[in-house]
């Protein structure tokens, strides 16, 4: 007489067989990519002039981008989650249009403002260029991550006990000092966790970057903007060593990602 299978190997047989699935899914993509390669000449694409100024651009555009939205974003998180004031809830709504806009949509908002308002021209004509150039680049990046870390560094907020805060102010400390002395170093970890997935997200933006910066080669050359350019004549051996390069990156920032929120879970 068969056994019966019971309802929790049923269950377990179910998820192992979806995680299978992905698994296999994600595998087939990479391999794609990777048996693309003519390995004879992955070092004379990688070593390009082009190549080598899309990671450039990218990296410098990404850090200072990230640099830039944590500085907001960390006044920002701590006044949503420690303050009650009229209008908090519109405010954090306003905040977090950008994560669920589409990055193009909101590169041709930034667009908009400074070729069609009052307010845009004067910076475009007296201040500083954004449209077409390398700051145009940093500016949508930063209009697309700023409310990512902001949302990070709330949860990461959150999850101090103001109790903490009360105690040092009990003991002579005011705001200032209750934030910088125990809060920040409490939340230390989860600041640099919420630096390393913000920098992931502007260096792999594309679309904003497209609209407001445009896709010149050697000048608002990023890597996706690269990606982009490959294709566009035609050259796709050069898109896919790009593509390696995100893959790269991208395997370090989640392992770097996972090590830190670890130490913050022990």
């Amino acid at each position: 007489m068969p056994r019966k299978i019971n309802s929790n190997t049923l269950f377990n047989m179910a998820i192992i067989s979806t995680l299978v699935v992905v698994i296999l899914f994600i595998g087939l993509l990479l391999f794609s990519v990777i048996d693309y390669i003519h390995w004879k000449r992955l070092s004379n694409v990688f070593f390009s002039n082009e190549v080598l100024f899309s990671m450039r651009l990218s990296l410098i555009t990404a850090t200072v981008a990230t640099g830039i939205s944590m500085m907001m974003a960390i006044p920002t998180a701590f006044a949503l989650s420690r303050l009650n004031f009229w209008g908090k809830d519109i405010i954090d709504t306003l905040i977090d249009i950008p994560v669920i806009l589409s990055p193009m949509a909101t590169g041709a908002v930034l667009l908009i403002f400074f070729n069609n308002t009052t307010l845009g021209k004067f910076i475009e004509d007296n201040i500083t260029r954004f449209t077409f150039e390398v700051k145009g680049i940093v500016f949508a990046q930063v209009a697309v991550v700023f409310a990512l870390a902001a949302r990070l560094l709330k949860s990461i907020f959150d999850g101090i006990d103001i109790r903490c805060e009360d105690v040092a102010r009990t003991l002579g400390a005011n705001k200032i000092k209750a934030f910088f002395n125990i809060t920040l170093p409490m939340a230390k970890s989860g600041i640099i966790a919420a630096f390393i997935m913000t920098w992931a997200r502007a260096i792999s933006e594309f679309g904003a970057t497209l609209m407001l910066a445009g896709a010149s080669t050697m000048k608002t050359e990023t890597l996706p903007i690269a990606i982009f350019l490959s294709f566009a004549k035609a050259d796709v051996y050069q898109a896919v060593v790009v593509i390696l390069i995100l893959l790269g990156l991208a395997v370090f920032v989640l392992l770097a990602f996972r090590c830190i929120t670890r130490r913050i879970l022990l």
